[in-house]
């Protein structure tokens, strides 16, 4: 089975890497791949730095950088995956990743780094949506004790 894993950097996408690895620890026998999707460069970023191969660079790296705790966890896991940071509108460009994956589900973080009050986020929905196979979503534990 291969499981796609959308990050984002939120501890939202890191639980459902977690997650996922449960899974494994259960006796699913899984592959995964990691995505970020770079959103592409507004007018002004464009206007500002003039050069469009060097806003991929920084994209690309950004993207990287956000993937890097999610592969720590598959590392030390010793799991096998696979990365890639693309760029476009997050909830169409994951649903092409999927396909060109062959992926067999998805489990991600219900909520991103930009949602803050939404039960589920704008792409978290257009995955539920949209995704060609079954999509879990995850949550992070509530917290206990008197504050909760």
């Amino acid at each position: 089975m291969k499981i796609f894993l959308p990050v984002d950097g939120s501890v939202h996408a890191l639980t459902a890497v977690h997650h996922a690895l449960q899974l494994v620890r259960g006796g699913l026998k899984a592959t995964f791949v990691l995505a970020n999707v770079q959103v592409p460069p507004s007018l002004y970023e464009v206007m500002v730095v003039h050069d469009a191969s060097a806003l991929d660079e920084l994209r690309t790296s950004a993207g990287a950088e956000l993937l890097h705790a999610a592969e720590a966890m598959l590392d030390a896991a010793g799991q096998a995956y696979e990365s890639e940071v693309a760029g476009g509108y997050p909830g169409n460009m994951l649903v092409e990743l999927i396909e060109n994956y062959g992926c067999d589900m998805v489990v991600m973080g219900a909520r991103g780094m930009g949602e803050t009050t939404a039960p589920l986020g704008t792409v978290a929905q257009a995955l539920l949506q949209d995704s060609p196979v079954p999509v879990t979503l995850v949550r992070p534990p509530r917290p206990s004790g008197p504050e909760a």
